[in-house]
């Protein structure tokens, strides 16, 4: 009776070790899966932030370029357009 005890008590630690084995296995996995997940989402983070900063400029820029004062100089430089005087300009009413 006894080799059939040990054999069993053997098997037992054995199951226990290999569940112990994969156990830390899947452990050791999961906290390379965490850190792996965290660097993306630093980057991400990051990538973030900056994409920020440029929005920022751009619309910094679009209000530098949509000047009332700097639209008028175009007009009148480049265009070589002229501000109508007041006998030239004419008001249509809606009936």
């Amino acid at each position: 009776m006894q080799p059939a005890k040990s054999r069993q008590s053997f098997l037992l630690v054995f199951v226990f070790a290999v569940v112990c084995v994969l156990s830390s296995m899947a452990l050791v996995y999961a906290k390379h899966e965490s850190r792996k997940l965290f660097v993306e989402l630093e980057e991400l983070t990051h990538q973030r932030d900056e994409l920020n900063i440029e929005w920022g400029q751009l619309q910094i820029e679009q209000s530098t370029w949509a000047t009332h004062a700097r639209i008028e100089r175009v007009a009148t430089d480049d265009l070589s357009l002229a501000r109508p005087v007041s006998s030239e300009i004419y008001v249509i009413e809606r009936p």
